[in-house]
């Protein structure tokens, strides 16, 4: 099992934060700091603890908010690069990012009225941890200035700081307060998007795509001419952002961005050898769906292939799930084989529940069955 999350900030974080601090002014009080961090924080969950630490940080940092913010910047490691996949890379830090939870509190608190100075934070932090938490209430109090800098930032020879650029402008970002006026109006951010869409590093077009999918749960419409116009004499890396940023729509069988995606027609194909196995399952096993498409015509046949499982509820009605299998380019008289394996062992994002659980294939948006599993 997982340890919790607030084992990011373990005991050994705030004596370490200190230190840091310590080093860029040294008139930082560590003892002081830490007598204010320590009482009960072993029963603190995540975000209580950073919100524990940025308040003692409030309380010893110099009160004049614009050299808090440098001495901030100043006690902060040197910047993540990227790794070969362009991922973030923190090297060898024996310690987590999350480290930085704290600042990035401090910032979205304290620093609304020095809005150049806590910029200057946000873009240093954003390359050691994130500022897509802190920069939030700036886009809520200071829109036009926050995203005239974010409009600049979207150039920046930083990735971290291009990300944030989307992340921290997505409506609906886990973990984090919605933005209301974004959320009415994706038009808001669409320019920064659409700047960054063929980005370099595929750490900044994910967080595009993922904003582009916070769009379609509000404006499905808005989300598929968006697609339809990027698609246009697209590189394989935009299609590729394109179809994660309209998966939401796609599990819904949404018919314009199937047809925005060029599957939104019905396929000539035959569904065999459908296979759920075993038939009779008990809670913690596996269940292999399996079937073979084939293509009997004399056409080439484009499909995009899921599976949709109807899982039993508490109340024993039935909620369905759809999980992605792959987009096919079947060739006249193939077949191909498509499967997946479902793990039936408690979760914290699911819980199984006994009964007849409904299997089907969805090609393209159609839903074909394939029969089903019994739970006990």
């Amino acid at each position: 099992m997982a340890e919790p999350l607030k084992y990011l900030l373990n005991d050994t974080v705030p004596p370490r934060i200190a230190a840091m601090v310590r080093r860029a002014w040294r008139k930082f009080d560590t003892t002081a700091f830490l007598q204010q961090v320590q009482p009960g924080y072993e029963s603190l969950e995540l975000m209580a603890r950073g919100q524990r630490i940025a308040q003692a940080l409030q309380t010893h940092l110099p009160q004049d908010v614009p050299r808090a913010l440098g001495v901030l910047v100043e006690s902060m490691d040197p910047p993540m690069g990227l790794d070969a996949v362009g991922e973030p890379d923190a090297g060898d830090r024996p310690y987590s990012a999350f480290l930085y939870l704290p600042h990035s509190i401090y910032i979205g608190t304290h620093g609304l009225p020095h809005f150049e100075a806590a910029m200057a934070a946000q873009h240093a932090l954003t390359q050691r941890f994130t500022a897509e938490f802190c920069i939030r209430p700036y886009l809520l109090h200071h829109q036009g200035a926050t995203l005239a800098r974010l409009r600049d930032w979207a150039q920046d020879g930083n990735a971290h700081v291009r990300r944030l650029v989307s992340e921290g402008t997505r409506p609906r970002l886990p973990w984090a307060p919605r933005l209301p006026a974004f959320q009415a109006n994706p038009q808001l951010a669409l320019p920064l998007l659409d700047a960054l869409k063929d980005d370099p590093s595929s750490y900044v077009r994910r967080s595009v795509a993922n904003h582009l999918g916070d769009i379609a749960k509000d404006h499905p419409d808005l989300a598929v001419g968006t697609a339809r116009a990027w698609l246009q004499s697209a590189p394989a890396p935009r299609e590729a952002l394109v179809r994660h940023g309209l998966r939401f729509l796609i599990k819904r069988g949404d018919a314009g961005a199937l047809d925005a995606l060029g599957v939104g027609h019905a396929v000539a194909l035959d569904v065999r050898a459908a296979r759920v196995l075993p038939a009779r399952a008990r809670i913690g096993d596996k269940v292999r769906i399996e079937a073979e498409l084939h293509n009997p015509t004399p056409q080439p046949q484009r499909v995009l292939a899921d599976l949709k499982v109807h899982y039993v509820k508490a109340h024993g009605g039935a909620a369905p799930k759809v999980f992605k299998l792959q987009t096919l380019d079947i060739p006249p008289g193939a077949t191909v084989a498509v499967g997946k394996t479902l793990s039936l062992q408690q979760m914290t994002t699911r819980t199984h529940y006994p009964g007849a659980h409904q299997v089907e294939l969805v090609l393209n948006g159609r839903p074909q069955p394939l029969g089903q599993f019994q739970l006990s």
